[in-house]
């Protein structure tokens, strides 16, 4: 009973929590991004909404780049905390700019998201991670 409401946490728990945090939200976010992807790709012309006056072509370049290559990044954990800021300004643009008339349902996906890239943001990779293996190696 006394582990359930223990606060100090080993360190190597918060590393697997970290691990796994950021398996999961990049694998989801990948999710988003490959349709993104083929789509840039199958020749079809392009109907993505443009962000602050740029072309839907270019928003949806950067959307791809941030959905597909920074999670990527962060799944493997390689510059995590440089990855996950395009990630927060991306979900940042969906939640306030897209879905801003939406009631919450609709924005809370895109708060969840936003919620786990600024944890990151803070929080590093965490011990299992590439971050950890290159700082380790120098």
């Amino acid at each position: 009973m006394k582990k359930i409401f223990k606060v100090d946490q080993s360190s190597n728990s918060i590393h697997i929590a970290l691990l796994i945090a950021r398996v999961f939200i990049a694998g989801l976010m990948l999710s988003h991004g490959i349709p993104k992807l083929m789509m840039l790709f199958s020749g079809e012309p392009i109907q993505f909404p443009s962000v602050m006056s740029m072309s839907s072509e270019v928003s949806l370049c950067l959307a791809v780049l941030t959905e597909v290559l920074c999670s990527v990044f962060i799944l493997v954990g390689f510059a995590t905390r440089f990855a996950s800021i395009p990630l927060i300004i991306t979900m940042i643009i969906a939640v306030f700019v897209f879905h801003g008339a939406d009631p919450f349902s609709k924005k809370e996906l895109g708060l969840q998201y936003l919620l786990m890239f600024v944890v990151l943001l803070f929080a590093g990779s965490g011990k299992y991670s590439l971050d950890y293996l290159i700082v380790r190696n120098k």
